[in-house]
């Protein structure tokens, strides 16, 4: 699980880059995809450009795997922890965890033996038993299809974003190409 981790962070980091600070982006400067911000509430007081790769991996380990339980969903789908990683790298882990659970919901059907979520963007034992549900009752092609749903919330919320502040749109392409991967 560890390894698995290590690269799917390694794969974020490589999509995210390296120094950053385009004067659109609302995280402002950034170094591996980790905000300024970030790094300061992590203890990081150096350049942004000098930050080391080891706290931007330590930084997404905690804060965007293992803190809002994407590890736990990793356990029961690699497909859907990778995605919900991403996502809450790119939106924030609340955002992600939002996106699963209104899902799930949609996906509730009679028998499907769970109730609907209370949705708080918070992971946690009712949200995985929900997704352990619904990975029984529809398998692997159940697993593609929560892939595909939550990508499609992913690239509605970026089109959002676009058409609140025109300033976004500088990123909206690539961001659909890189992130909304079905």
């Amino acid at each position: 699980m560890s390894k698995q981790i290590d690269n799917i962070i390694a794969a974020v980091i490589d999509a995210e880059g390296r120094y950053s600070n385009h004067k659109a982006d609302r995280g402002g400067e950034t170094m591996y995809g980790i905000t300024r911000a970030v790094a300061r509430a992590n203890g990081y007081q150096g350049d942004m450009r000098d930050m080391p790769r080891a706290l931007a991996e330590h930084i997404y380990r905690n804060r965007f795997v293992v803190q809002p339980w994407f590890d736990k969903v990793l356990l029961r789908s690699t497909l859907i922890g990778e995605e919900l990683v991403d996502t809450g790298v790119n939106m924030g882990p609340h955002r992600a965890a939002e996106f699963l659970q209104r899902w799930l919901n949609g996906f509730n059907l009679p028998g499907s033996g769970y109730d609907d979520l209370f949705v708080d963007g918070r992971i946690g034992d009712i949200s995985l038993n929900a997704l352990d549900r619904f990975l029984a009752k529809r398998g692997r092609e159940g697993e593609g299809v929560m892939l595909r749903a939550l990508n499609c919330t992913q690239g509605n919320r970026y089109l959002e974003l676009t058409e609140h502040d025109s300033d976004q749109r500088t990123f909206l392409y690539g961001w659909v190409r890189a992130r909304v991967v079905i």
